[in-house]
């Protein structure tokens, strides 16, 4: 059975930091591409950022230079430290871990992280 743990949100100042954790099991974590997207209330789901299993990494516009996505394969685990949050940055973080090889896709159940001005 997959699955995947968020950990890490909260409440923060804008100008504050978090740092989001995703821990993974039931799959062979390091083969697997691994994101974090982000929902607010009435958008969509975004992609934030994505680390590969070759560990390039992905970010979107919004948060490049303020975002840091990590792993530690010996620990099944991939991190997104955030800082410099802003408001905008109020959403649902949800863990993503793809195979490349086979297409799975499977979903964390989220964490809330929400920024105050």
């Amino acid at each position: 059975q997959v699955q995947l743990v968020e950990s890490g949100g909260g409440l923060v100042q804008a100008g504050g930091s978090l740092r989001l954790s995703c821990v993974a099991s039931g799959i062979i974590f390091s083969i697997n591409d691994m994101g974090w997207y982000r929902q607010a209330p009435g958008k969509q789901r975004e992609q934030v950022a994505t680390i590969t299993m070759r560990v390039r990494t992905i970010y979107a516009d919004s948060v490049k230079g303020r975002f840091t996505i990590s792993r530690d394969n010996a620990k099944n685990t991939v991190y997104l430290q955030m800082n410099s949050l802003k408001p905008e940055d109020t959403a649902v973080y949800y863990c993503n871990a793809g195979n490349p090889r086979d297409g799975s896709s499977n979903w964390g159940q989220g964490t809330q992280v929400t920024v105050s001005s």
